[in-house]
């Protein structure tokens, strides 16, 4: 590899977008905490709980998600596609945030929920398909 070829260029970007994605999840939490002046634990289901519980579910999802990016470009077969479907992931995750702010299942939490369940399952299946070599 020379100086001019960028290693996992998808996983890379997916990865910087993950972890700034954490970074405003944890920063909302923290905000949410010195405005209620609750320095541990909960609210007993409230905002902070949701707040929590938005950045729990996204450490929860992302990992495999990005292990599957990883997997499917080291095996040469990532591409234009493989970054979209990054990016729409982390956008979902972005809405899903937004949502978990709302009392009930908001929109932007529904389109979130839905884009990350269909990331994983088209990532799952892409990765068979690549460990079968049928694509």
């Amino acid at each position: 590899m020379d100086g001019t070829t960028i290693f996992l260029p998808v996983t890379l970007s997916a990865a910087a977008a993950a972890a700034l994605i954490n970074l405003w999840l944890a920063i909302r939490i923290g905000q949410l905490r010195g405005s209620t002046s609750i320095v541990h634990g909960d609210d007993a289901g409230g905002p902070l709980t949701r707040r929590m519980r938005a950045q729990l579910n996204f450490v929860e999802n992302t990992g495999f998600v990005l292990i599957l990016i990883a997997a499917i470009e080291l095996a040469g077969k990532g591409g234009q596609w493989l970054a979209i479907v990054a990016a729409v992931y982390m956008l979902g995750r972005i809405a899903h945030g937004i949502g978990m702010d709302g009392e009930t299942a908001t929109l932007p939490r529904k389109i979130g929920t839905v884009v990350t369940l269909l990331t994983l399952l088209g990532l799952a299946i892409a990765a068979t398909l690549v460990a079968l070599r049928v694509i």
